[in-house]
């Protein structure tokens, strides 16, 4: 008897469910999600009519990034790894502490085996 209480009640939901109406899709509310575009300001004017004079500054060419560091000592294989030459990213070309992450990463990376440890030798790297 509980079936048929519940099936009734399935089939009484299932046929006012298109009874309902859709606001979401009608047209004759007030709200929109389009709005006008703003109307622009005019642009300033200055109050004595003077003109703002700009200064461009002189273009000052980046300098060559400095020597090599010298090489590392690897730790667990005491062999002397040469630095790569890399462009640091700092203010006139020089390394900054992420550039030397990154060269330092990159050289365990090629040097592989013979650098022993990776990460003894990026840290003895980085703390050179």
């Amino acid at each position: 008897m509980a079936r048929w209480f519940s099936l009734i009640g399935l089939v009484a939901l299932v046929l006012m469910l298109p009874a309902v109406p859709a606001y979401a899709q009608s047209s004759n509310e007030p709200y929109s999600i389009m709005r006008p575009e703003p109307i622009l300001a005019p642009k300033h004017k200055s109050p004595r009519r003077t003109r703002q004079h700009v200064t461009v500054p002189q273009y000052v060419p980046a300098q060559p990034y400095s020597t090599v560091p010298p090489p590392i000592i690897a730790p667990r294989t005491g062999v002397a790894l040469p630095n790569l030459p890399m462009p640091g990213s700092g203010p006139g070309g020089r390394e900054t502490s992420q550039d030397r992450a990154v060269r330092c990463s990159h050289q365990a990376g090629v040097y592989g085996e013979a650098a022993g440890d990776r990460n003894a030798y990026i840290g003895t790297c980085i703390n050179q």
